[in-house]
Order: structure tokens, then C-alpha cells, then sequence
């Protein structure tokens, strides 16, 4: 067991009744971290309209509880593309997640695998599938930003097969960068670097600061070996230049020749388009609009699950990102629809409040949120909650 999630054990009461929701950890974390780390975790892009539509849809989402059905103790477990996890939802991939919070990945990792719950590895971590996939539990999942070369394609699936990672999760929605125009104020560089402002901002934020000592300044750890630059405004600047930005068919019909195992496509928000997923052999679909990261003019990502359920129904899981900050939001999205939940947002926010133990926290909270109100809607398991 990891020394973190023994110590938790030992603290959970006390860390449940001080910081009992995923609202609370953001309040803490927002105090520990620079101004940029937090703008870069908390923005959308324009002016942040679907940021506050994703979660304002998911709370209209309300229901009419039934009473006299006796005690009902439910079961939280569900099956997500064969595999049997404890708990419907999972740890969805954050780009530069040790930016935010030295260490992040491997937080996350070792919690996730305590949970059984899956973790997702960004591309574009500051770690590497090396690192994570022998510590992220039996099948950890590796999203994939593509990249134009088919060798470095090919190399980096070969990676994330060879340590473990069992799924793959192409995310298509970001054909460009967002402008993000909130970080640009915060004085965040792309790639971060350390200036006098990041310093300045680091002064007031002394536990961040130690841990980037500890852990050196973030770098794109899984995509560096790609180039032989080693200053980290170089890797980035190849990344700009190697990595795909607008996904197209033909590139996911080749991802599917590729690789063997599950295959997921991330930010689907039209029938259409999830219907063509589908017919090119993907799995499962992330029904997702990147946090309102990308563009501020799409539709919330309930809206999008709706939509897409009522026009393939159950043919392939439906897995809802985007807006989830509690257990009873979980239930909203499923009985929408979806057969499962990331969050991205949530457990940064953990990390960042807590540190080791911020990961396990969040899905705690998120745990007894769900058990509680399952309780009060008299729901013995997960798949009940499509029948509200």
C-alpha cells in the first residue's frame, strides 16, 4: 500500500468533516498554488460562458424521490468496457497536471489504483507512461494527442502498451489552442517557465515552491525524447510543430489498425459524429467539450449526452466529462445517459489542496457523496439510476 493512503486512512474523519466537499479543496488549493497554476486549472476561454453552463445544466437535473421501499444499501460497482471497477467514474487526463502541483501524475496514479478506479495519462503530463503505468493500477488508460509522424505515432502506442496502459483515449477536440485569455492575464507562459513573475508568484506560495524544487520545473516529459532539444521552450515549440492538431477519419481508421486493445475517442458533442466513431470501431465515446476550454460557443456537455443518447442509445458506453463536482452530479449524468464519469478539475483540485492525499480525498468525497444519495433515491445499483 502507499504510505499516502495509509496515513488518509488515518485522517479520512477528520479530513471529511473539514473539507467535505470538491468546493472546499478548490478554496484550499486556489491559496496554494501561483496565480498562473490556478488560471491555467480554473479557465475557459471568451468570456467562460460554458464553464458555468456545464455545471448549471447538470444541477437542473432534478428528481422526484420515492419513499417506503425499505432499506436500501447500495452497490456502487459497474463495468466499463469489460472491465470491472469499484466505483462509476475515473480520473480523466490534465495536461501539465505537475505544473498545478509537483508530482500530480504519480498522485493520482497511486490513488486511482487504491480506489480501482482508472487512471488516464495525458500526452502532454510531466511524466512519462514509463513511470505511471507500473504504479496506475491493472489497466490505466493513455490519452493521446496525435501526433503527424506515424513513427512517433507508432513508438508512443507501442509505450503505453508496453507499461501497461490497456485503453486508449484519442481526444479530438482541440483542432487549434484556445485563447484562454484569463491565463494570458495571470502572466502564464506556454510552456511555463521560470521568470521573475513565476518566481514572484512562487515567494507567496512557499509549498509549491518546495515541491518544485523537489521535483524540478514541469517538462513535457513523455514527448521529449522526440527531440533532442532540452530546453523546454524547444520541446514545446516542437510539439506545436509535430503533433496533429485537426483530427480527421482516415487518421482514426489508422489508430484502430494500431492498437490492440479498447479504443475511446474524447470530445464527441454531435450525433454525426458519434455515430461515424462507432462505425470506424471505436468503443466507447467521451461526450465532452473539454472543460469549456475550447470554444465557448458549444453546447453544455449534458446537452451534448442527451442528444447523442437519444440517437444511439446504449450501442457503444457513453462516458460524460465536463462540469462533475460532486457524487450527485454523477448521478445526473448517468441517468442522462452515460455509463460513466471522468474528472479532471476535481481531483487537480484535491491534489493541490492536499497533496498525497488530495487524489484519494476527492474520490472519497465523491464516494459517500454517492452511496448517500443513491440512499435517498432508493437505489440498489448504478444501472437503476437510468430508470429515475
Amino acid at each position: 500500500m502507499d504510505p499516502a493512503i495509509h496515513t488518509y486512512r488515518s485522517k479520512r474523519e477528520k479530513l471529511l468533516n473539514r473539507y467535505p466537499s470538491v468546493a472546499d479543496l478548490a478554496q484550499k488549493a486556489k491559496k496554494r498554488i501561483p496565480v498562473s497554476a490556478w488560471a491555467y486549472l480554473e479557465t475557459g476561454t471568451g468570456s467562460e460562458k460554458l464553464l458555468d453552463r456545464n455545471i448549471s445544466d447538470i444541477q437542473d437535473v432534478s428528481f422526484i424521490p420515492r419513499f417506503c421501499k425499505g432499506l436500501v444499501e447500495p452497490s456502487l460497482d459497474c463495468t466499463l468496457l469489460d472491465v470491472s471497477y469499484r466505483l462509476p467514474f475515473g480520473i480523466a487526463p490534465i495536461g501539465m497536471a505537475g505544473f498545478m502541483w509537483p508530482g500530480a501524475e504519480k498522485i493520482m496514479a497511486t490513488s486511482a489504483a487504491a480506489m480501482d478506479i482508472p487512471f488516464c495519462l495525458s500526452t502532454v503530463s510531466c511524466s512519462t507512461p514509463e513511470k505511471i503505468g507500473p504504479i496506475a493500477g491493472e489497466k490505466p488508460w493513455f490519452q493521446l494527442y496525435p501526433p503527424k509522424k506515424a513513427a512517433i505515432r507508432k513508438d508512443l502506442l507501442q509505450r503505453a502498451q508496453e507499461n501497461g496502459f490497456s485503453t486508449l483515449v484519442v481526444t479530438a477536440d482541440v483542432p487549434i489552442p484556445s485563447r484562454r485569455e484569463r491565463t494570458k492575464k495571470a502572466g502564464l507562459k506556454a510552456p511555463p517557465i521560470l521568470d521573475f513573475r513565476l518566481i514572484g508568484q512562487g515567494v507567496v506560495r512557499p509549498s509549491w515552491s518546495y515541491q518544485t524544487l523537489l521535483h524540478g520545473m514541469p517538462k513535457l516529459a513523455t514527448v521529449a525524447p522526440y527531440t533532442k532539444a532540452k530546453r523546454l521552450d524547444l520541446v514545446s515549440q516542437f510539439v506545436d510543430e509535430h503533433w496533429r492538431g485537426a483530427l480527421d477519419w482516415d487518421y482514426c481508421k489508422a489508430l484502430r489498425s494500431e492498437w490492440e486493445g479498447p479504443m475511446i475517442i474524447k470530445g464527441i458533442l454531435h450525433p454525426k459524429d458519434a455515430k461515424k466513431a462507432i462505425k470506424i470501431g471505436f468503443d466507447a465515446i467521451v461526450v465532452s467539450n473539454h472543460g469549456g476550454r475550447q470554444f465557448d460557443g458549444a453546447i453544455s456537455s449534458l446537452s451534448a449526452l442527451k442528444n447523442i443518447y437519444s440517437e444511439i442509445g446504449d450501442r457503444v458506453p457513453l462516458i460524460f466529462d465536463s462540469g462533475i463536482r460532486s457524487g450527485l452530479d454523477i448521478i445526473r449524468a448517468i441517468h442522462s445517459g452515460a455509463s460513466f464519469v471522468l474528472l479532471g478539475r476535481a481531483f487537480m483540485y484535491g491534489v493541490a489542496a492536499l497533496g498525497p492525499l488530495g487524489a484519494y480525498h476527492v474520490a472519497e468525497i465523491l464516494k459517500e457523496d454517492l452511496h448517500n444519495n443513491m440512499v435517498q433515491l432508493a437505489c440498489p445499483d448504478i444501472a437503476s439510476l437510468r430508470k429515475l
